[in-house]
């Protein structure tokens, strides 16, 4: 009897372990917070080109960036000649933009976070608010597609209550294995599909695997879309705090 019992205990704590273990694994808010940790890295610095795409044109623009954590970023516009030298710091939910020509930094107000980022696709609130898929929407898992060969989590992220965001509904496709973001669809409040993101290109940088190329597509408006390459990611760089600083944005060259 006594060995029955012992049994049926470690049967029972083997159990309760592995549906531990289940839900760590599935946890969706966990999932989506892993995956932005391996974009951004403990710290990092990268070079890269966004392209903007419209029907009767295209623009490029080259930069470099430098991050801490999800809070603190620095980019630097490299290219084109007009635009070199144009330097933006995001320091939590803040953001500051160092403009060369009139040798003046502008504060990003709340009022325009929704606003285009360079003339692209991109929002400043897409700079600033990464953390905000974590602690300002509600996830739900479910199975998702296989994109590239990489099996999916299907997480849909819902604003919560009085959170301050700017879409409806996101729906995210992490690579179950990877933990990479490979697609990402971006609602309205209404349920409309405004943009449509995709991540490809698998590369690795350091110490890991990325996409390296990022493309936005506005789906209702034919012709445009952005896309982000990134040629270089160096992650667990030496950088501190003080260097994501307003003085430090003038002098980076």
């Amino acid at each position: 009897m006594k060995t029955h019992t012992r049994n049926f205990k470690l049967l029972v704590i083997t159990f309760l372990y592995s549906v531990t273990i289940y839900a760590q694994d599935n946890n969706p808010k966990q999932i989506v917070l892993d995956a932005i940790n391996l974009m951004n890295g403990i710290t990092s610095k990268s070079t890269a080109t966004m392209s903007v795409v419209r029907p009767k044109w295209t623009r490029s623009i080259s930069m470099r960036s430098w991050s801490l954590g999800n809070d603190y970023n620095m980019i630097l516009i490299t290219s084109p000649a007009k635009d070199k030298g144009q330097t933006f710091l995001k320091r939590e939910n803040e953001m500051w933009n160092w403009i060369p020509t009139i040798s003046r930094i502008v504060r990003i107000p709340p009022s325009m976070m929704g606003q285009s980022w360079m003339g692209s696709d991109f929002t400043n609130n897409d700079l600033v608010k990464r953390n905000s898929l974590v602690n300002d929407y509600e996830h739900t898992l479910a199975e998702g597609e296989t994109i590239e060969g990489y099996k999916t989590y299907k997480i849909t992220l819902t604003p919560k209550k009085d959170a301050a965001v700017i879409w409806g509904r996101i729906i995210l496709y992490i690579a179950k294995k990877e933990h990479f973001i490979l697609k990402g669809e971006y609602y309205d409040e209404s349920g409309t599909l405004v943009n449509l993101e995709t991540q490809t290109n698998i590369k690795h940088f350091t110490d890991r695997d990325l996409p390296s190329k990022l493309t936005i597509v506005p789906v209702k408006e034919k012709g445009k879309k952005t896309v982000l390459e990134f040629e270089q990611i160096e992650f667990n760089v030496s950088i501190k705090k003080d260097f994501f600083s307003q003085q430090n944005m003038k002098s980076l060259r």
